[in-house]
């Protein structure tokens, strides 16, 4: 479906579904997100989750609550709009986009709701029905020791997942990187040839054991220089990794260029920006081979559209970050469903399985590493009220 075709399923219930309460709640076993509820005039409600804590989250909602309580819960592209520049004077990105994309994903529930159809289905049809998922790994207990480097690819071949792990956890024979050269997003020391090569011989013994039919993705947290960002494509390159994650720092800059002319394996970026410009200077300039949207920071579907469009024209291939509950799986399998250029999403899958499967009445379906996308109406699933009492450390989920 179209955008015209959905204004005009939305103006014949124009009015029926008016926005009356927002909820935000702290889920006690992943603080670091929160899941939004949006109540209406219908009885409809629906769901969707920021990427942020509920008390931050709160602090946002209390401020765009007056402009959204009133409004129709089916014109979502003007909620979106509205949201979007409420803050844009003083910046506050940070703030903004996450909760904008619980509340947007919400929003399109209550859509799918209105009229009978999934997200995906209600959006634009589905390319898929199931869609591929990796998972983290700390990589072997000891990267130089083949016994452990078979143990550990022995564990992953039991389980049908693609694989993403970094080099910062590698035991370099007895000993490891000093954990304070690996801090997210700031930048670290250069890396030096003796550690260049101890990388190299650690994803070799890796590729080694887990052989040819196990893809693997590169870790890294933004923070190298370029020389390193680029030592490290060639350090891996024979072991030939489906790319290198987050080489460099976070916002665009020129460099990002330079390294990904350089590189000697694919290298993508995405999981910490929020909009669709920041996307757009890297694609433009073409910084990257694949970019790393996460659907609870970028604006939920309305701003995740507009970035998987953009990827179409310069034919990039687009992957998702999934770090969050089972409302932020469920919402990134759709997303998924509905992006012709879409390739796998990440997922900590088992690490977060209970949290999953405990919170609705469906659960989910997975088999050989592939998601089952929900048929329901809206994103499909029902959560059980008793649980989350049981999950939630703010409030009652009545």
């Amino acid at each position: 479906m179209d955008n015209e075709e959905f204004k005009t399923l939305a103006e014949r219930e124009r009015n029926q579904a008016i926005i009356t309460d927002i909820q935000v709640y702290k889920l006690k076993k992943h603080a670091i997100q929160s899941i939004i509820r949006v109540k209406t005039s219908a009885g409809i409600e629906g769901i969707g989750e920021a990427g942020l804590p509920a008390s931050v989250v709160q602090g946002y909602l209390d401020f765009m609550r007056d402009r959204l309580l009133g409004m129709d819960a089916l014109e979502i592209e003007k909620c979106y709009a509205y949201m979007t520049r409420m803050q844009a004077q003083w910046h506050a990105h940070w703030v903004q986009n996450p909760t904008i994309s619980g509340i947007e994903n919400a929003l399109y529930d209550i859509a799918g709701k209105v009229f009978d159809r999934s997200v995906s289905q209600l959006l634009t049809g589905r390319f898929r029905d199931d869609i591929e998922m990796y998972i983290n790994t700390a990589g072997p207990e000891d990267w130089f020791d083949p016994i452990s480097c078979r143990d550990w690819a022995a564990e992953i071949k039991a389980n049908p997942y693609g694989y993403k792990f970094g080099f910062e956890r590698m035991n370099f024979r007895g000993g490891r990187i000093d954990p304070d050269r690996h801090q997210g997003g700031f930048l670290a020391p250069m890396l030096k040839p003796t550690e260049l090569h101890l990388i190299q011989q650690g994803y070799e013994n890796c590729r080694e054991a887990l052989g040819w039919d196990i893809d693997f993705i590169v870790h890294c947290h933004n923070e190298w220089d370029l020389a390193s960002a680029v030592g490290i494509t060639e350090a891996v390159a024979s072991s030939k990794p489906l790319w290198v994650e987050d080489g460099l720092p976070v916002l665009y800059s020129d460099t990002w260029k330079a390294y990904r002319q350089a590189a000697r394996v694919r290298v993508m970026t995405g999981e910490k920006l929020e909009h669709p410009a920041e996307f757009y200077q890297f694609m433009a300039n073409g910084a990257v081979d694949a970019i790393h949207p996460d659907l609870a920071f970028i604006g939920g579907f309305t701003g995740g559209r507009k970035i998987a469009d953009m990827a179409e024209k310069f034919y990039i291939p687009l992957v998702t970050h999934m770090a969050g509950s089972y409302v932020h799986l469920i919402a990134t399998a759709h997303f998924g469903a509905m992006v012709r250029n879409f390739v796998m999403t990440e997922s900590h899958q088992p690490k977060t399985q209970q949290l999953w499967e405990e919170m609705s009445e469906e659960g989910v379906t997975i088999k050989d590493g592939r998601l089952k996308v929900p048929n329901g109406p809206g994103l499909g699933i029902t959560l059980i009220p008793e649980v989350m009492n049981s999950l939630i450390d703010n409030g009652r989920w009545d």
